[in-house]
């Protein structure tokens, strides 16, 4: 076999535009990897796997820079960057879309709407579609059309043969079954490295979108109303909750229905007639309007930052909320939030173990998060978040995958529940030597800690 070669848009630190090729979406865990291939076809990505086995070097996978704990660089070591694979091909007639893995939410949502067509998705249009999708892939059509990877049909994937080489493989219902089934929730960067996916596609046109605010006084009946209305109302609207800090004092809900205003109006009334509104409104609009209204630019942008999660399968208890409440008076700054959004609906209408996400009994996905700008601002922010957590944790399961957090112990059991155990026969299966690791990866079943 001939020696290994690095081939693709190769960048190292003597390159002016190094710094901006290693910048991940968080600025606040900076590492500087000794050379970045950015990957054009799929055989750069074979020669770039190839070679970091011939010469024993550490490497990372990335695609859309939003790994929340930055597992997608590595310091003195290679970055296998796809982003620059993104070709989108739409067959409309078979409603079908083949994708390529580096691209992102925004431009699949735009590319599929010029078809009157789209996948469920997230909502910051510059997080890559295969890093969610392998997650499982939570957003604002979750309830009526499922999660991402609900609507996966194939992946191709290239993985790390026995002989140090590499190879692409497909994977679907019939092909590699186990290895597509680790793939529909498993979390990316731990079998291979995703080339392109295949999705089947739902027909949207005109949604409506509604917002409605409450100030702080209303925190507590606001969200026990949104809690006990959002999982349960009709399943074309999906909803989500913003709980800001008492330095901001709103209470923001907003959500996406698959219908007609008047009919959104009638749904909404257990929210309009909790506490005193501030704000409410209703409008119809084209649903690539509704995608970019969900896209928060300031979460696009790289910043120092730090997020967490957890599922809530019971609705909280009056004592939550007022912890929860008290956490957000005692914020660390006036940017930091809790994020909640509704599922059920098609996204529990799936078996906990048909697919690697296991929460499918979830009410809610709900996120911890902070930004800051000074350094020294760091420590405090990051406790912040481990005191939402843990306060929390009494009322709350788990861990959605896509919000890595390394500071969970348990984090197998946090992000697959039961479905840890199967994931680890598939990493044997399909990477027994372990080639694809970093912080909080799956092992093989030899090698655990």
């Amino acid at each position: 076999m001939k020696k290994a070669k690095l081939t693709g848009r190769i960048v190292t630190p003597e390159d002016p535009n190094y710094e901006q090729a290693r910048t991940n979406n968080n600025l606040s865990i900076p590492k500087f990897p000794s050379k970045i291939v950015f990957c054009q076809k799929t055989k750069d990505v074979i020669n770039a796997l190839r070679w970091v086995q011939e010469k024993n070097e550490s490497f990372r996978i990335r695609s859309g820079r939003h790994s929340y704990e930055n597992f997608s660089l590595v310091t003195k070591g290679l970055i296998i960057d796809v982003s620059e694979m993104n070709k989108i091909e739409v067959n409309p007639k078979a409603m079908t879309a083949k994708i390529e893995a580096g691209a992102n939410i925004g431009a699949v949502y735009q590319e599929l709407w010029e078809h009157g067509l789209t996948i469920p998705a997230g909502t910051e249009s510059s997080v890559g579609l295969v890093g969610l999708t392998l997650g499982g892939g939570i957003g604002m059509l979750s309830r009526p059309f499922g999660l991402t990877c609900d609507n996966l049909i194939e992946v191709e994937i290239v993985t790390a043969n026995s002989h140090g080489g590499a190879e692409l493989i497909k994977a679907n219902q019939n092909k590699n079954h186990e290895l597509f089934w680790a793939c529909c929730g498993g979390g990316g960067g731990n079998f291979g490295i995703v080339t392109s996916l295949t999705f089947k596609l739902h027909p949207i046109a005109n949604v409506s979108l509604f917002s409605i605010t409450w100030g702080w006084e209303d925190f507590e009946v606001a969200f026990d109303s949104w809690q006990r209305w959002a999982p349960f109302t009709d399943e074309r609207l999906t909803s989500q909750i913003e709980l800001k800090s008492k330095k901001v004092g709103g209470i923001v809900a907003q959500g996406i229905f698959i219908g007609s205003p008047s009919k959104l109006r009638k749904l909404l009334r257990p929210l309009r007639n909790t506490g005193s509104p501030t704000n409410f409104w209703i409008k119809e609009v084209p649903y690539i309007k509704a995608a970019k209204f969900f896209d928060l630019p300031s979460g696009n942008q790289p910043a120092p930052r730090k997020r967490s999660g957890s599922f809530i399968e019971r609705l909280f208890p009056r004592k939550a909320i007022t912890e929860m409440k008290e956490l957000l008076a005692n914020a660390p700054n006036k940017n930091a939030s809790i994020w909640q959004q509704s599922l059920r609906g098609a996204v529990g209408q799936v078996s906990s173990n048909s697919t690697a996400y296991y929460y499918r009994n979830a009410l809610i996905a709900q996120e911890y998060l902070t930004i800051w700008k000074c350094p020294d601002e760091e420590k405090q922010n990051i406790r912040w978040i481990e005191q939402v957590r843990n306060t929390l944790s009494p009322y709350t399961a788990g861990d959605y995958v896509n919000f890595p957090d390394r500071y969970i112990k348990d984090w197998p059991t946090a992000y697959y529940g039961r479905n840890f155990r199967r994931l680890r026969e598939v990493k044997s299966k399909f990477d027994p030597r372990n080639v694809f690791q970093f912080p909080q990866s799956i092992p093989p079943n030899r090698k655990w800690f």
